[in-house]
């Protein structure tokens, strides 16, 4: 037995950032994006078109962390009501902060008590989403969760809600013209990891499969192209959409295992996260070989029928592009790898894994990925 959903309307295409005011419909909104110029640019056109936003949240963080969240969540207590839907133009961590204002209703507090207790559920609030995202990475725009840091306590959380899904996301390609070459790559590739992800995932299902094999296969043939032409609408329009499939897949089956194993290195060693969930992709899938059922069949559409050399064409892919699949490419200190290893299998996502600990360490150290000293 399996089951899929995803309630998210989709509009996809170039220009499509035009139909935003029709979106919003009359209604009052608060706009959550980026302080740049570019940014104020799209703002003032919204502004035109669907009239003056309640409420502008412009201070967004890359890693949105509590301190900064709880700041800003207090700015919406401050209006006479709060707005009918929110407008989140921007990328994963504009999405992911509007999820945390639309649970938080101006008060953060009852939302870090939910993150930490799992308790409070029936206090927290679903203000309407629209999704605007510009970039193709974190698929947030179809997912009805947002990545919460507590850098001062070395923390992460996970805002997983059913009412948190985005009403709407709308997804234009030509608004991701210009973004630079580490952020298209790290975007990329953070994609390319919630598609293989969805994959060995106990919570994998045949539509999520496809759209995750559909996705790593774009990014894998598409990437090195618009990483030599930026400039290029229609691959940047490519990888839209992987990125997009990818998040169609994620939204049912969570991440795993390289997702789990990354966030200790984002908040330790500063490693981009698009970069930490991606470089140990290779060593996971030599750990999965012989898995069987779909999932291997999926994997072996995006590798080949050898997912060993899959596994070495992937670290020559990852490679190409300047992301190392060891630990230490990434400063990573050997004596702190089994911490990291243990913790990850351990965690919430590495539960996610369909594969095991100890087929992981076989491939990471026979492939000298890492050297672990003998207990």
């Amino acid at each position: 037995m399996w089951s899929y959903k995803n309630p998210v309307k989709i509009l996809f295409g170039n220009d499509q950032y035009s139909s935003l005011a029709a979106l919003i419909a009359g209604r009052s909104y608060a706009l959550v994006t980026y302080p740049e110029a570019s940014f104020q640019t799209l703002a003032n056109q919204l502004s035109t078109t669907a009239g003056t936003p309640s409420l502008v949240v412009n201070d967004i963080a890359p890693n949105p962390d509590c301190r900064l969240l709880s700041e800003q969540s207090a700015r919406f207590a401050a209006l006479a009501s709060q707005p009918e839907v929110i407008v989140a133009l921007g990328g994963g961590s504009v999405i992911d902060s509007a999820k945390v204002f639309a649970a938080a209703a101006g008060d953060f507090g009852k939302v870090l008590r939910f993150l930490e207790t799992k308790n409070g559920a029936e206090e927290l609030s679903a203000i309407p989403i629209i999704a605007v995202p510009t970039t193709a990475g974190t698929g947030s725009e179809v997912t009805s969760w947002a990545t919460v840091w507590d850098e001062e306590r070395g923390r992460k959380f996970s805002l997983a809600r059913e009412n948190l899904y985005p009403e709407t996301a709308l997804v234009d390609p030509a608004l991701m013209l210009g973004k630079p070459y580490g952020l298209t790559l790290a975007t990329a590739l953070d994609a390319l990891s919630h598609s293989i992800e969805s994959i060995w995932n106990v919570n994998a299902n045949p539509v999520s499969a496809r759209h995750a094999v559909a996705a790593a296969r774009a990014i894998i043939a598409d990437l090195p192209m618009l990483l030599r032409d930026l400039g290029n609408l229609q691959l940047r329009s490519r990888i839209a959409e992987a990125s997009l499939n990818a998040g169609l897949a994620f939204s049912n089956t969570k991440t795993a295992i390289a997702h789990n194993l990354s966030y200790p290195i984002t908040l330790g060693w500063g490693v981009q996260h698009g970069i930490a969930c991606s470089f140990t992709l290779p060593t996971v899938l030599r750990s999965v070989a012989g898995i069987g059922g779909f999932r291997e069949a999926s994997l072996k559409q995006i590798f080949g029928d050898d997912l060993a050399k899959g596994a070495d064409e992937l670290t020559e892919f990852l490679s190409s592009l300047g992301v190392g699949h060891r630990f230490s490419d990434h400063g990573v200190p050997n004596t702190e790898c089994g911490r990291i290893i243990d913790e990850a299998f351990a965690g919430e996502r590495g539960k996610n894994f369909i594969g095991s600990k100890e087929h992981f360490l076989e491939a990471a150290t026979q492939s000298g990925v890492l050297k672990l000293s003998p207990a």
